[in-house]
């Protein structure tokens, strides 16, 4: 893909690179956000690889935990496309991202993200077939269905960014080369275009519609019916025990519709552009690195599986 062009009045100039001017300028400040971008950097590495260590272990070959090990690799994938560059432009004079890599980069924000999306909605069902088809689960949460499943969000995510990216970067780029922001992101790169872009903000509109809304109605489609065939269990710590298996997802799709929502409903920022960074960083660092603590610490088998591997390193 080439670079895009700026048009002004006829007139075509290459833009080679773009300013990421969302991080504070402050000396005091740069320091403080370096080493706490570094810190949820390395909690993210370490929780997610250990959700991904403990999820391998022969106990927890199970739907749930498969879905769970790919889910932490798709957030170790999400905070290094994100938070590298963060770490470098922090300390350092030159915030630029050249052209490539800011198509790069929002081709794998997007990609990972709208997987994501998918692959919650995927464990939504999971738990809806163990809670409410408990004699069926072994066979319609086979490995076969479960590798397609995942395989799915893929390639939903593939098209999707494939689609938003190629879309973003045929627009005209002109004016200032400063984004709001400390990675390259839809809402923020439309903002530049010197052209009509009301077409692409329905179109971002009917993108965010289908990768947001469309999960977020199967996830609660799926806890709808997980409630409902749980309040009709008895006694009251049969129910408590169900629904401990599924308070970990829930969680995390919690956090992830409160924020992803709050980004994307509104394609075009405005006086709410600080909130919106606030947010997208809660979206693109925090999140990732809170799920292996939500797991760890709400699923019992996960957490067994941690202390004995933690004793055998301890022994030796």
């Amino acid at each position: 893909m080439e670079p895009a062009e700026e048009q002004d009045a006829g007139n075509h100039t290459l833009l080679s690179e773009l300013i990421l001017s969302g991080l504070p300028s402050r000396p005091i400040l740069q320091h403080l956000l370096f080493f706490t971008i570094c810190f949820i950097y390395s909690m993210t590495l370490i929780g997610n690889l250990l959700i991904c260590m403990a999820t391998a272990h022969p106990t927890l070959h199970k739907p749930m935990y498969f879905f769970l090990h790919v889910l932490s690799f798709l957030d170790i994938s999400t905070a290094s496309v994100v938070l590298p560059k963060m770490l470098v432009s922090t300390l350092s004079e030159d915030r630029s991202i050249s052209y490539l890599g800011c198509v790069t980069q929002l081709y794998c924000v997007v990609f990972l993200a709208s997987t994501e999306w998918y692959l919650l909605a995927a464990m939504a069902y999971d738990r809806y077939v163990a809670v409410c088809h408990t004699l069926r689960y072994p066979v319609v949460m086979s490995t076969r269905a479960c590798l397609s499943m995942v395989l799915l969000s893929c390639c939903g995510g593939q098209v999707v960014s494939v689609v938003q990216t190629a879309w973003v970067f045929t627009l005209f780029f002109c004016g200032p080369r400063r984004i709001n922001y400390f990675f390259c992101d839809i809402p923020l790169l439309v903002l530049l275009s010197c052209v009509d872009t009301s077409r692409y903000e329905r179109q971002l509109i009917s993108a965010t519609v289908l990768v947001i809304f469309t999960p977020s109605c199967l996830i609660l489609l799926s806890y709808t019916c997980i409630i409902s065939s749980i309040l009709r269990i008895s006694p009251a710590e049969s129910r408590h025990k169900t629904f401990s298996t599924c308070s970990s997802h829930l969680t995390v799709v919690t956090l992830y519709c409160a924020s992803g929502i709050l980004i994307y409903l509104q394609p075009k920022p405005s006086d709410s552009q600080e909130t919106k960074k606030v947010l997208a960083l809660v979206y693109t660092t925090v999140i990732p690195t809170l799920n292996p603590l939500i797991y760890s610490l709400t699923n019992k088998e996960v957490k067994e599986v941690l202390i004995r591997g933690m004793a055998v390193l301890m022994k030796k």
